[in-house]
């Protein structure tokens, strides 16, 4: 299931992993020491803190292997873009 999260949402993320961490049975330590990131940033995340670098916010949700999706109107233009480049 995907879910759309909106720029004025981002404490969703924060929900997200946090209900994906505790279903995995990882303390905030655990995630942070199996991402190869410091425990403030699992708190800063799940907290909603907007200047968690986007590498780290990455590294965090590939860990809990929550994958990321992005949509716009005019998206399937951009993908014949990148095809007539390949």
């Amino acid at each position: 299931m995907a879910i759309h999260i909106a720029s004025d949402h981002i404490a969703a993320i924060g929900s997200i992993i946090r209900f994906h961490r505790k279903r995995a049975g990882l303390s905030r330590i655990a995630l942070a020491d199996l991402a190869g990131v410091g425990k403030t940033v699992v708190f800063d995340i799940e907290h909603g803190k907007t200047t968690v670098r986007l590498d780290i916010l990455f590294t965090v949700l590939t860990t809990l292997n929550i994958s990321v999706f992005l949509d716009g109107p005019i998206m399937d233009q951009w993908k014949e873009s990148s095809d007539e480049k390949s």
